[in-house]
Formats: C-alpha cells, structure tokens, sequence
C-alpha cells in the first residue's frame, strides 16, 4: 500500500497486548503515554496525545514532548468512570522546521532573504486562527517579511520566542500520522486502595453452640471499622449443600450437626439467590448492607460458581453439569484435594446460554440489594471469556461494581484474568517471605506491564492458607506480614479474627488451619484487644491520611546492606506525600543496618536536612545523610516515616 506520509508512529504505550485488552486506571489518576515517533531526514516534529471519555463527543489535545532517542511522552488525566479513548497523533511541523533552519543560518551570517519571504506563506496558513492580538503581530511580521528596509527586524522577530509559540500552538498538520485507539477503564477510588476484613457470618454468635446470623454481624461492624478496615467480606451466605456435606477438618462424612463447607452451594432451601436460612432473612442481609455503609463500610459478597449435589439447578438444570455413563456427576478435584460435596459446571453444555444469563442474573439480583463488591472464588476454573462478557455486562450497567479474582494459579492464568476485566487479583505474596523474593515479586508487580492492569491485592492469610511462616509464629512475625502487605500494596486483607488473635494452628504437614471455620463453627470472644489489633488499627489510619500508601507503583527500593532488613520509598504523584518503610523481617532478633536515602528522587542534596517522622510511635528523626542508620527490634520491627523536607 502506498502512503505518502512521513511521520511513523511506533511502541505505543501503555497498552496491553497491542490494544487487544484495556488499560486501567482510577479517578483523577494519570495515563503516562509515551511513544517512538520519528521521520526521515532532520525535520521538526510535533506530536499529541488525543483523548476523550466514551460520553464525549470531541477529542482533546495534549502535546507530547521529546526526551531522547525520538521517544515522546505526555500525561493526561481521567477524571470520570468508565472508558476513555486514546491515541497518538504526529505530524512534520514545517513552520518551527523553517524557523530552526533560518535561526541556524542568520547565526552563520547567511542572508536569509529569501527564506523570509517562505516564511510569510507559514503566517498566511494560520493568521485566521489565532487570538486578535496575535494577529495582530503576525500580520505585522507578513509585512516586514516582504520589505528590505525592515530585513533587521525581521530576522529579529524571526527568532523570537513569541513567534515560536504560536507556530507551536497552531501546527498546519500536513499528511499527519495518527496512531491506532487505545482504552483505558477508569474505576473508582476502592479499585485501587481498599482494607478488606473477612470473617464467616455463623461463628459471629455471642454464644457458644449458637449459630451466628446477620443481626450478630451487625454487632461487628464498629469493631471492624475501629480496626481501620473499610471492606468486610463474607463468604457464601448461601444454603449449604446436605448431600455428600463435608465433616469438621474436611472428613468425607458429616456427623449429626456438622455444618458443611459454605462454599458447597444450594439446598433444598435454594441456591445462588437465596441466604442460608439460619444467617437470617433477606431483610435481615440488607440491614447489614445499611448499617455497614452507616459505618463507612461496605459488604463484599462471595461470587462461587459451584453447586453442591442438592443444588436447584442440579434437577431444573441438568445441562449445565457433565453426566458420566453411571448417571452422576464428577465431583469437583484439584488434585490432591477432593470436593466431594461440590459439582463443577459444565462451561461446554449446549444450554449456555442460558447458563451465562442465569449467572449474570445472580450477580445483578445481590447488586440489587446494594452489593458492589463481589470476591470470586475459583475463577481461573471458568472460561476466560465468560468472565470478559460478564463482567463487561454488569459494569455497563454498574460501574461501581469492583471484582477480586480468588485464582492463586500460574501466573499467565491471573494475569489473563485481569486482561478479561477483573479488577482485582489475590497474588503470590502470602508465600513471599525473604528480602529477595519480596524485592523481585514487588518490581515484577509495579515496573513490568502488570501495573497497567492488575491490581495486586496483598493477603498475610486466607481460610484456605496458613503459610508455614505464619504457623506457631510470634506476635512479632504476624506484625511484620500485615506491616509489609500494607505498606508494599495499597489493596490488602486479612482473614479474621484468626489473625490478629494469632490462632495459626495447622493440620499436620499442610498449609491449612486445624479446625478450619470452613467446616465447622467457631466461637471467639471478639471484645478480646490487644498489641497487634492496635497496630493494625494504627496502620490502617496511617494509610487512610496518606495519599503514597494509596497506592502501589510508585515504589523505590532502597539498598541496605542486610538481608533482614527491607527498606523502600513510595510516593504520590505530584510527590506532595512521600514515605519511606524500614521492616525488620527476623521476628526473633534486632536488626541493624546503613539504609541509602533516595536523595536524588527527594529533590534534596547530602547535608540538607529532613525530617523523618515515625508515624507509629511519633517520634521524629533529622537525617543530613545519604547513608543512615536504622536498628529495628522485634517489639516494634518496622518503620513508616513520613518525610518532611
């Protein structure tokens, strides 16, 4: 194909797999775009960022600039929901190219006569476009251009600054260059910083034997909003499957009054749409939504594509599970794990259709009774594009609606989750435990291509996981995970109240709880305080007041020359808040260590002083040097010092 343009636009970014998938973003967050763009010979170029929200009917303008090696870069900033388009546009600017030869040869002494006169065709092509002032002077300069008398003031206001900035602002865009359209979805604030608390619904009784209901959840809600958390998530509220129920401990038999997992769907009582008959009622489940967003909080539900042997869909509809030749079917495996009381679905049934349209259905029934926050459990399990489709279906509609993949799976699986929609995802940091695994999984989250699409969210622990370093650990190692995972991830959760009450019991040789909550029915005493429920409480309200921990790119690590400790800087965009962590990762013994001060990022010289205040213990430290000494014991092992210069 002949073209005669002679602008390229090439290595567009951000964009994901070439603009197949979606960018994202959060209000009044930036898109940072850059790209290489370059033409034959030694022309001035000029290049823009065109952009504008799907409700908007024109583009807007941002020209880019040139730092080197003919990459261009420009911000622009997206301040509604939904999606924003974008794309790149280039053009050789012949105006500011005849302005640069002509400065270079009157600086040689040449006689630029007749390079003049080309330049008062360049005034011509805009003089009707620009302010009246402007006109003003241009049709001055068209004159002086042409008489030899004023040749000395022409070349004068040839070369000046005022000149160049209007041909700047007005480019004659001939044979322009414009770069395929790229999106980027815009989420609100909670996709990006959000404090999740999990806990299960029927151990929240104030009597031991009693199953919990949602009057006694409503009970919680200052405690967990105390403890600075600004999400409570619940897992399934559903009825709970009778046939093939799982026994305390994940015994293939239920005893006389055994509960079953939570996860095995439906019953004679209903399935996807209905609640578990002994949480309470429908009535009883939107209270707790209203009292929740009374206290600033919001209910996330569980999303569990999965259906015990007595589900409703089993009898109404068997197309949507896989019968083998013996007339049942295939419990759901992960090997070595057995689901016995659990059918997985039959994604490839003829009826799928109807099967996906139920599925959105549920989702929009509980966003409905005012649900915006669902966790999904298993859902690298489930087709890729069912998730696009669906997820695309419910945030058209509700846009609020925010997502959190349950898929701790190969990497490439989670990553094609996020790509499909997904707007959050659980991640590898749970097992992550020494500097040099934290330092790579972090800079692979936040400085490869993930950080324009997936949202890590950090867990210390799960109902699923008990990490080994978590099992009989210390009231110090439990402070070190939540201080890392809040510092390092502005999305974090925590599964309660095993964890702040340090109940890290393990089945024997596996990274499980002994007496899992997911089989059986637990009493706490839940007006228990103590140090490490403080710190949480204090962290959290440290990440609420600062804008740096609000989110997880921008982060620096900083060089200390002790494999204990691990020490990084993080900031806001226009760095009006920054702050630097030290964590001590040896829960038994005091650590000591110089940390290297990002000086340059700081915008401050050796010798200059700064203020290091610890927002934990408030005490406050000058520091004058690039090198600085921390020592950090494992009473209080860390450090999140809020730098004031």
């Amino acid at each position: 194909m002949q073209d005669q343009r002679r602008v390229v636009i090439d290595y567009v970014s951000p964009s994901v797999n070439c603009g197949e998938f979606y960018i994202k973003r959060v209000v009044n967050e930036i898109v940072n775009v850059e790209a290489h763009i370059m033409a034959d010979g030694h022309d001035v170029l000029g290049a823009s960022v065109l952009y504008k929200h799907e409700k908007d009917k024109n583009w807007q303008a941002i020209r880019m600039r040139l730092h080197n090696n003919n990459e261009w870069q420009a911000t622009f900033s997206v301040e509604k929901q939904g999606f924003y388009s974008y794309k790149v546009q280039a053009w050789v600017d012949y105006a500011l190219n005849w302005r640069h030869g002509l400065i270079r040869k009157i600086n040689d002494g040449q006689h630029v006569r007749s390079e003049l006169l080309e330049g008062v065709q360049f005034i011509e092509a805009i003089v009707d476009k620009v302010s009246a002032e402007d006109k003003t002077y241009l049709n001055h300069l068209h004159r002086i251009f042409q008489d030899e008398n004023d040749y000395g003031e022409a070349i004068t206001q040839a070369s000046t600054q005022r000149l160049y900035d209007i041909f700047y602002a007005n480019p004659v865009k001939i044979l322009d260059k414009v770069s395929k359209e790229y999106r980027v979805y815009v989420d609100r604030k909670k996709a990006r910083f959000s404090t999740w608390y999990e806990f299960f619904p029927r151990s929240a009784s104030q009597k031991e034997g009693e199953h919990g209901t949602f009057k006694d959840c409503e009970r919680l809600l200052p405690r967990i909003k105390n403890m600075g958390f600004d999400v409570v998530y619940l897992p399934p509220i559903h009825p709970i499957g009778e046939v093939n129920r799982k026994g305390k401990n994940n015994t293939t038999e239920a005893k006389d009054g055994d509960v079953g997992s939570t996860w095995g769907v439906g019953s004679k009582h209903g399935g996807h749409k209905d609640i578990h008959p002994e949480l309470g009622s429908l009535t009883d489940f939107k209270s707790l939504i209203q009292k929740a967003k009374e206290n600033n909080l919001e209910i996330a539900m569980d999303y569990a594509l999965q259906a015990a042997p007595d589900h409703p869909w089993v009898k109404e509809h068997p197309k949507w599970f896989k019968w083998r030749p013996d007339g049942t079917v295939q419990y759901a495996e992960n090997p070595p794990k057995k689901y016995q009381d659990i059918l997985p679905i039959y994604w490839e049934s003829d009826d799928y259709k109807n099967l996906w349209e139920e599925c959105l259905d549920i989702l929009m029934h509980w966003i409905d009774c005012g649900i915006n926050i669902f966790r999904v459990d298993n859902p690298h399990t489930k087709p890729f594009y069912f998730w696009n489709w669906i997820i695309t279906k419910v945030k058209a509609k509700h846009p609020d609606v925010i997502f959190l993949a349950e898929a701790f799976t190969a990497p490439k699986v989670m990553q094609q989750l996020a790509k499909q929609g997904y707007t959050q995802s659980y991640t590898y940091f749970t097992w992550r435990e020494n500097k040099h695994e934290l330092i790579e999984y972090v800079e692979e989250l936040t400085k490869s291509e993930l950080c324009q699409y997936m949202q890590p969210n950090f867990w210390p622990n799960t109902p699923d996981i008990n990490p080994y370093h978590l099992q009989g650990a210390n009231e110090s190692m439990h402070i070190i995970r939540y201080a890392l995972a809040a510092t390092l991830s502005s999305s974090i959760g925590i599964y309660g109240p095993v964890f702040e009450y340090m109940l890290s019991n393990p089945l024997l040789g596996k990274e499980e709880y002994l007496n899992s909550e997911k089989f059986q029915i637990t009493h706490y005493d839940w007006n228990i305080q103590n140090k490490l429920i403080t710190i949480i409480a204090k962290i959290n309200y440290i990440r609420h007041n600062n804008p740096a921990l609000q989110q997880t790119n921008n982060i620096k690590f900083c060089h200390i020359a002790n494999d204990n400790l691990i020490a990084f800087y993080k900031w806001n965009n226009d760095r009006s808040n920054e702050i630097f962590v030290v964590i001590n990762l040896d829960s038994l013994n005091s650590q000591q260590g110089t940390v290297q001060v990002p000086l340059n990022d700081l915008k401050v010289h050796h010798g200059q002083n700064i203020e290091m205040h610890d927002l934990i213990t408030d005490n406050r430290y000058n520091w004058n040097s690039e090198w600085c000494y921390v020592e950090l014991h494992p009473t209080m092992p860390f450090h999140i010092f809020k730098i004031n210069k």
